[in-house]
């Protein structure tokens, strides 16, 4: 007898497909904000390990001559202390603007790109992705 109430369906209700949209509209309400932040929190991560980046290859040219204590992006790049560094989703920074600043001990960096300072006179590795600006 089942066998035959199962045969004899046709198709889902209008209740029913109302149903399966409106908890697919619930699951992609609470996804897209979710994937929106995720995308967001991997770009400043990019951005800040792009800088311990810099900083590494600073110390590289630090090393060679220490009497420079300021390397823009151009330079290390130029000089093949760095692979050319790409920003995150997609164009460039700026070379000259962009740089590493040996201050006090402390090495600082600066990333920016289309007049936007992504990070502004930092300490890569005490940057947060709050001071990361997109």
């Amino acid at each position: 007898m089942l066998k035959k109430l199962i045969r004899n369906e046709k198709g889902l209700t209008l209740i029913e497909l109302l149903a399966v949209i409106v908890i697919l509209g619930i699951i992609a309400a609470i996804a897209i904000p979710s994937i929106g932040g995720l995308i967001e929190n991997s770009r400043k991560d990019a951005h800040i390990a792009n800088a311990q980046q810099m900083v590494n290859a600073a110390r590289l040219a630090y090393t060679a001559d220490s009497t420079v204590t300021e390397y823009t992006l151009q330079y290390l790049e130029e000089k093949k202390y760095l692979e050319p560094v790409k920003k995150p989703g997609g164009g460039e920074y700026d070379k000259e603007e962009s740089k590493v600043v040996l201050d006090n001990g402390v090495w600082k960096v600066t990333l920016v790109s289309d007049n936007t300072k992504h990070i502004d006179n930092e300490d890569p590795g005490k940057v947060k992705r709050d001071d990361v600006t997109l």
